[in-house]
């Protein structure tokens, strides 16, 4: 199995939907400890309405910051999402080095979301891809909704894979399959990330798969048996669509460090770091998350090898 990628997106998935703000200092504070942690990508924000949105407000700043001489937190790689040109210009502007941007399958979360169809975010999502690429970013496009919608229901593999092909014919190959309402069951991901690989053996497959039902740690076990190398979590299980209609939190950081470890991957990653974040996070908001090992501890060593 290759190397696996962590992308870190708790800054961003986790925070969204929090009505508690966070002072910036102490999300300073939290990105520095988990780029820090050994994790390869740190999902800082998004460039949303900071109306519609108020948790994210200050991703501009974050960005801005990070950017700064001598500022850098360690070797992650910082990534911003965006849903519109606004967003992208703004990402641009304070030092986004890899772009998030997606569509979502299911008509009623598109609109939810975004206020468009999935067809008219698809028009303006590739421009903006092959905009960021041209100007040397990370780029990495989504079909959010891939596997179910609580909204509109099942969604026909068809839907998701045309979306994909929309992709592929224009040169971008950073894919990511989003399970948005948390739908997703192991034979259905093997099944749709399989036919992605038939499509074109070289996509840089993405999962990222929410909690709702308990099958996420289950779901990422199959996305790496079908292939996928990088996979999204956020710290203590935070998070949730806020245009879902059951909004639930991500696959837990700390439990899938710890699940890829006890298996001998990714011992590299400082496990301790990232329970450390996600139990301040937790006494910031002043509640148990539902990561499973910020209970229960580890049974691995938590030191990265070779210290």
């Amino acid at each position: 199995m290759q190397e696996l990628i962590i992308h870190e997106v708790g800054p961003r998935d986790g925070l969204q939907v929090e009505k508690q703000a966070v002072p910036f200092e102490q999300k300073v504070a939290w990105i520095a400890e988990l780029a820090g942690s050994g994790v390869d990508i740190v999902q800082v924000g998004s460039f949303v309405n900071p109306e519609k949105m108020p948790q994210m407000a200050d991703t501009d700043r974050l960005f801005a910051h990070f950017s700064a001489p001598g500022n850098r937190p360690g070797k992650a790689i910082l990534s911003g999402l965006v849903l519109n040109e606004k967003g992208l210009e703004r990402g641009m502007a304070c030092g986004v080095e890899m772009f998030c941007m997606g569509v979502s399958a299911s008509e009623t979360h598109s609109r939810k979301n975004t206020g468009m169809s999935p067809s008219e975010a698809l028009g303006r999502i590739i421009p903006m891809a092959k905009q960021a690429a041209a100007a040397g970013m990370k780029v990495q496009v989504s079909v959010q909704s891939a596997f179910g919608c609580g909204f509109d229901g099942p969604i026909p593999a068809d839907r998701v894979l045309a979306i994909v092909k929309e992709y592929l014919g224009a040169g971008v190959r950073a894919i990511s399959l989003a399970d948005t309402a948390g739908h997703a069951n192991p034979m259905q991901v093997e099944e749709l990330f399989g036919a992605i690989r038939e499509l074109d053996a070289t996509v840089e497959m993405t999962c990222h798969f929410h909690n709702t039902y308990g099958l996420g740690l289950a779901n990422c076990w199959a996305a790496m048996r079908s292939g996928v190398r990088s996979l999204e979590s956020a710290f203590g299980g935070l998070g949730g669509c806020p245009f879902t209609k059951q909004p639930a939190g991500n696959v837990s950081t700390e439990d899938l460090v710890h699940s890829l470890q006890r298996m001998g991957m990714r011992r590299d990653i400082d496990l301790s770091k990232l329970v450390e974040v996600a139990r301040s996070v937790g006494q910031f908001f002043g509640r148990e998350l539902p990561g499973f090992i910020l209970k229960s501890g580890s049974i691995v060593d938590f030191r990265p090898a070779g210290n």
